[in-house]
């Protein structure tokens, strides 16, 4: 019995190791925490760049055009003019890498894809955030299978 326990156990702790994302308590959510995210958002606009360039052929040659790549951010789901990561620490503030083409604009709230960088959830009691964990994932290579993954659907 005390074997199958540790196994379930272990599984579960296998499993929160794997996960992309960092359960952030409120109570840890600070400065420290804001930079951390700032700099997650800078380095995801960094690689946005370069793998809009990299990849804005190839999409057009699937006839997938206008190819965009970018990090924005919203509180509650409203893109706020001026919303910036000093924001972050509001609580419902979201931000992702999102991926565009074709018929999209950036005003739209119909991405093709994202992935979440960071997100604060408020709850009703406690807010909980949850970040994207850069020490145990490679954001660029998040984002390039994405990519492929969109270059390959029909």
């Amino acid at each position: 019995m005390f074997n199958k326990l540790k196994k379930l156990f272990m599984d579960k702790q296998d499993q929160e190791t794997n996960d992309k994302y960092i359960l952030v308590p409120e109570n840890e959510i600070s400065e420290t925490l804001k930079r951390d995210i700032v700099r997650l958002e800078e380095v995801g606009e960094a690689y946005c760049k370069s793998l809009q360039h990299k990849y804005r052929n190839k999409f057009e040659r699937e006839d997938k055009q206008n190819l965009k790549i970018w990090v924005c951010g919203d509180i509650d789901g409203d893109q706020l003019p001026n919303l910036s990561s000093e924001q972050c620490l509001e609580k419902e503030y979201r931000s992702q890498v999102a991926i565009n083409f074709d018929r999209f604009t950036d005003e739209e709230d119909a991405y093709v894809h994202y992935i979440q960088l960071w997100y604060y959830f408020s709850g009703y009691f406690k807010g909980t955030g949850t970040l994207y964990d850069l020490s145990k994932n490679h954001l660029e290579a998040d984002i390039e299978e994405k990519l492929e993954e969109l270059l390959n659907q029909l």
